[in-house]
């Protein structure tokens, strides 16, 4: 990132991509102003490798303009939360470029509510500010934030996260299927030997089962398509 370098980035990119994933998660953590710049060689960088679509990933409203005015195809944008910051930076961003949005389920305090009812209630007030700033509903998709499980309530999260998942992949909330997604790595991030791998695998079965639509993974990590090639294989089997 210091240099501009491009073939470290060029390198992941063709390892994710030959895995199968649909989608390249941009994430270039705290930018200050000065370097903002460098959302925009990222996209660059990675739409010259690989014909994925991109997510670009990051709370700063600048970064992602950057980023969006960089792109030749429409990506997805991450994240809208109830964080006025976010409000008035990133959704008029999406209602402008018409992009899908990643809403997470956290609230102006960037707080992640603990109970399945605290989540559907911020997703109903989200989704209502995103349809009323222009995006259509079928643009939305709705992450419900697992925890990390360094939280002292990480496991009662989780439950909470899959049940979240359930109502909205399903017809309770809002009469019709919503989009979902977790961000599975969140899960063992900085605990990867306090836990095993298959912790991650578990879950993302669990999760599926309920309804999920997307996941946002470590894909390069040992094991982890094996993992979920069979999950696919399973769900597949029983939709025929």
């Amino acid at each position: 990132m210091r240099d501009l370098d491009p073939e470290p980035i060029r390198d992941l990119v063709r390892r994710c991509a030959g895995l199968g994933v649909d989608y390249i998660d941009i994430n270039p953590g705290f930018l200050s102003s000065r370097y903002e710049d460098r959302m925009a060689f990222l996209v660059e960088t990675v739409e010259e490798t690989t014909d994925r679509g991109l997510i670009l990933d990051s709370p700063n409203p600048k970064v992602l303009a950057r980023g969006l005015a960089a792109c030749r195809r429409p990506p997805i944008l991450s994240a809208l939360s109830l964080e006025p910051h976010k409000i008035d930076g990133i959704l008029p961003l999406a209602a402008a470029y018409g992009t899908p949005l990643i809403i997470l389920l956290m609230d102006e305090r960037s707080r992640v509510p603990l109970t399945m009812d605290e989540r559907l209630a911020l997703a109903v007030e989200l989704r209502e500010r995103a349809v009323a700033a222009g995006l259509h509903p079928s643009q939305l998709i709705f992450d419900p934030v697992l925890p990390n499980l360094s939280w002292p309530d990480a496991w009662q999260h989780l439950r909470h996260v899959v049940g979240t998942v359930r109502m909205l992949s399903g017809w309770s909330v809002f009469g019709e299927p919503a989009r979902t997604m977790v961000g599975l790595s969140n899960l063992r991030s900085g605990l990867r030997k306090k836990y095993p791998f298959e912790l991650e695998c578990r879950c993302l079965a669990v999760l599926a089962g309920a309804g999920l639509d997307m996941v946002l993974a470590d894909v390069v990590q040992p094991g982890f398509m094996s993992c979920y090639g069979a999950l696919a294989e399973l769900l597949s089997a029983g939709e025929g």
